[in-house]
């Protein structure tokens, strides 16, 4: 085999949209065909719709309208919020690093945190539509494959509430072959309004919304028959609950700042174990192994926390071990 030339001449420097078109996996997760929940095309629509809970959480716009055309990807997001402040309409969604997120004063308990999201949901997108809202004036921006093709700023010519819109395509040229499945899509809605109660999405047309958030969730998930009405703890920054039914094994779901932790993490750790450690305290005669204790199972387990730390840009998994013994003692 010849030995290939290497050189200076082949050391390359990247700009952020090419990079993110080469190496979506980096930003995005696994591109997929659409068929695991976890596949790009849904990460891309979580990252958009982040922005819009995270302005719920912050006690700004209770409603959000989105619309999900299963054959091509395309997805408009319209929330009821703050808007992004209209002169920086185009930085916050091309500009790699850039957002609102590093202000804890503006977004205390965020899902979104590291200005990357949307920026990498434009670059891989065939087109990418931004509006934003604020004071009876907008500013919009739309782009192609991640390049800024136009702008505008002006006032509104009829009376629009406060927030931003967001639509775009995903770009089949980089991800190929999926199709988006409404099974995944619903499911994602109904987890972030599960862990922000109160919160309605209108999914193209249909509302979900629950009043009583990880109850619901629980009595939902539940599906044999549960053996006490479930055990339920609900402070400022932690939240609780579980049940026992008659099925073997056991069920958890996890959350942090409003983030569906899929793979769990240190919450989910300290949740387990404060429950072994909380029976064994109750009866020290005995000793109660925990899987024993976990058979048949039920729970769910939402943490508040500023800068939360996530295992990759997807945050299905977090990983804040030096926390943990904090939490085992607050459960």
């Amino acid at each position: 085999m010849a030995k290939s030339e290497y050189g200076a001449e082949s050391i390359k420097t990247l700009d952020p949209v090419t990079h993110i078109r080469m190496r979506p996996g980096m930003y995005v997760g696994e591109p997929g065909t659409g068929a695991m929940y976890h596949d790009c095309v849904y990460i891309l629509m979580k990252e958009v719709i982040d922005n819009s809970v995270d302005e719920f959480v912050m006690g700004e716009g209770r409603k959000i309208d989105v619309s999900v055309d299963y054959g091509t990807g395309e997805v408009s997001v319209r929330d009821y919020g703050r808007g992004i402040p209209l002169e920086k309409v185009v930085d916050c969604v091309s500009q790699m690093n850039t957002g609102g997120k590093f202000d804890s004063d503006n977004f205390q308990f965020s899902a979104g945190m590291n200005g990357v999201g949307t920026k990498a949901v434009n670059a891989l997108s065939a087109f990418f539509e931004v509006r934003s809202f604020r004071d009876g004036e907008f500013s919009e921006a739309y782009f192609e494959e991640g390049r800024l093709k136009s702008k505008k700023r002006g006032k509104c010519k009829t009376r629009e509430p406060d927030g931003t819109f967001i639509r775009y395509r995903p770009d089949v040229k980089v991800l190929k072959n999926f199709r988006m499945r409404e099974e995944h899509v619903v499911r994602r809605m109904k987890m972030y309004c599960y862990v922000n109660a109160g919160l309605t999405i209108n999914l193209n047309g249909v509302r979900i919304c629950s009043e009583r958030g990880l109850a619901d969730l629980v009595s939902d998930e539940a599906q044999f028959e549960k053996l006490y009405a479930p055990f339920h703890v609900k402070t400022k920054n932690l939240e609780l609950i579980f049940t026992h039914t008659n099925r073997f094994g056991e069920e958890y779901y996890s959350f942090v700042n409003g983030q569906y932790t899929t793979d769990g993490g240190t919450h989910l750790t300290a949740f387990k174990e404060a429950l072994t450690k909380a029976l064994n305290d109750y009866d020290s005669k005995k000793k109660f192994d925990g899987d024993d204790i976990r058979d048949g199972l039920v729970g769910a387990v939402s943490l508040r926390i500023m800068n939360p730390v996530f295992e990759g840009q997807t945050k299905i998994k977090f990983v804040m071990n030096d926390i943990r013994g904090d939490l085992v003692q607050q459960m």
